[in-house]
C-alpha cells in the first residue's frame, strides 16, 4: 500500500471520540496517526493500520 505523510485515511473502526478520519504524521514500520476530531496522536504498527484502512481520502 502506497501511503505518504499528510494523507488522510478513513478507518473501519472509529476512535473513542467518534471520528473515523485520521491524518498520517509518520510512515515507517509504525504509523503515527492524528484523529481529526480531537487531535489525539497514536503510534500504531503498520500491519494493523493497513488492515484497518477503509479508504484513502487525499
Amino acid at each position: 500500500m502506497n501511503l505518504n505523510v499528510g494523507d488522510r485515511v478513513e478507518l473501519k473502526k472509529p476512535h473513542p471520540c467518534g471520528c473515523k478520519t485520521f491524518e498520517l504524521l509518520r510512515v515507517g514500520m509504525d504509523f503515527k496517526i492524528r484523529c481529526e476530531n480531537c487531535g489525539r496522536e497514536v503510534m500504531v504498527p503498520r500491519k494493523k493500520v493497513e488492515k484497518s484502512i477503509k479508504k484513502v481520502l487525499s
